[in-house]
């Protein structure tokens, strides 16, 4: 919503001039929301920090996949926010974090999944993350993480029920879709 204080004078022109440079916008939902996002997903990282290195909870390949994609949605909507654009620029914003919203819900996806599956037929376990990159070529160790390992399987923490990688396809769907309708609207 704008609030205008309208001038009355002989000359419509200048009247015209002073009313629009009189113009103040209300706080811009799209900025806002962008703040917004980019503040959540430094907590759930910063989260995710805190039980890897207090509590003694080591993630996984695909929550290091997990963490990625939050990290690209907080540095879409930090330069969101930062760079506070008009039109087509929120849209592609918002494309850029759905884009990590997809990323990380098809990894949690397949994080689900695995921790879904009968004991006789979770993946063995293999070498971690930081092993692969470094012994292997990048594609081949992308490709192994992704299947997930044994360690992939295991249930460490829950809350309200649910693991962590549910919590993670929540927040993915409810980030991306956010950033989605601050993208669509008008102010």
């Amino acid at each position: 919503m704008l609030v205008q204080h309208v001038i009355a004078c002989d000359n419509p022109a200048a009247a015209k001039r002073y009313n629009r440079s009189m113009t103040l916008p209300a706080a811009p939902f799209f900025r806002v929301t962008s703040a917004l996002v980019f503040l959540v997903c430094a907590g759930l990282l910063g989260y995710a920090y805190w039980l890897q290195f207090r509590e003694f909870l080591d993630p996984c390949p695909l929550c290091i996949f997990q963490r990625l994609a939050f990290v690209g949605i907080g540095v879409a909507a930090l330069i969101g926010v930062l760079h506070s654009p008009r039109g087509f620029g929120r849209k592609v914003y918002a494309g850029l974090t759905m884009l990590a919203a997809a990323l990380g819900v098809a990894v949690a996806g397949r994080h689900i999944w695995i921790q879904s599956l009968p004991p006789d037929r979770v993946p063995e376990c293999g070498p971690g993350l930081e092993f692969m990159l470094q012994n292997l070529p990048l594609a081949d160790a992308l490709s192994k993480a992704l299947a997930g390992s044994g360690e992939c399987a295991s249930v460490d923490w829950t809350f309200w029920g649910l693991s962590m990688p549910w919590w993670a396809l929540f927040w993915y769907l409810a980030l991306g879709a956010l950033m989605v309708k601050a993208a669509w609207r008008r102010i």
